[in-house]
């Protein structure tokens, strides 16, 4: 991820559909794809449910935007957090845009953004409707960022179980026999990148394991090896399914 360490982002979080016990996890995700130049966090201060979230909006430097709720079950944050975004679009300053919300409201947003060649990447729950999360170049269900939430074993599916969820294993053959080469073997980075163009929301962490090597050494169905690559002192995984080999 360093190639992307002067990656501009803007950071919007819609803070009546996110929680604050996920903002250290939040940016520490967003620092992968880049830099957060700007943190902004929309909704109505006034209410006392959004409470939870003032000390740590203090703590890690996150603006809060005021949006009074000007007629009763109507939601005027998305608006306003809608109107911000088209604002910083316009200013040219900014790279990509991270969405935080579970609201689907924000689907056509992150596809005008990727129409104007910004890369979007969303964060929200597991709820989070199908069209938003594709909507999103890459879209990360916030449960793995709580504190302890990734490879943890009480939630770490197992190879049998892995196995059997037909939709996960024809994803990673589909997106290995991509990038494979003449012999079945494909560099692990391909494959990753091949996965996450066919599913913005894979991500190893929603079945307990941190990396993707882990999930497909778990899974029982590649072969994985390490190979020297060049001249130097880099290893880099390979993979191949194994009824390739066969």
């Amino acid at each position: 991820m360093s190639d992307n360490a002067n990656l501009k982002l803007a950071v919007l979080i819609d803070a009546d559909n996110a929680q604050a016990s996920i903002v250290e996890g939040l940016l520490a995700e967003v620092a992968k794809y880049g830099t957060a130049h700007v943190k902004r966090i929309y909704g109505d201060w006034t209410l006392p449910n959004l409470g939870s979230w003032k000390d740590t909006l203090l703590r890690h430097s996150i603006q809060p935007m005021q949006q009074f709720r000007y007629t009763k079950g109507k939601n005027a944050t998305d608006g306003a957090m809608m109107i911000d975004a088209m604002d910083l679009l316009y200013s040219r300053n900014f790279d990509g845009f991270c969405i935080v919300s579970s609201d689907s409201d924000f689907t056509r947003l992150a596809s005008r953004l990727r129409e104007s060649g910004m890369t979007v990447y969303g964060f929200g729950e597991q709820k989070t409707p199908e069209p938003f999360v594709a909507a999103c170049d890459k879209f990360v269900f916030t449960e793995v960022l709580r504190e302890g939430a990734a490879g943890d074993s009480t939630t770490r599916k197992s190879g049998k179980d892995l196995q059997r969820d037909a939709k996960l294993v024809n994803l990673l053959r589909a997106a290995l026999d991509g990038a494979a080469d003449d012999t079945g073997w494909a560099g692990l980075g391909a494959v990753g990148s091949a996965i996450a163009k066919r599913s913005p929301e894979f991500d190893s962490r929603n079945y307990g394991y941190a990396k993707l090597s882990g999930l497909l050494k778990a899974i029982q169905l590649f072969d994985i090896e390490e190979r020297q690559v060049g001249r130097g002192p880099h290893k880099a995984l390979f993979v191949r399914d194994q009824k390739s080999a066969a």
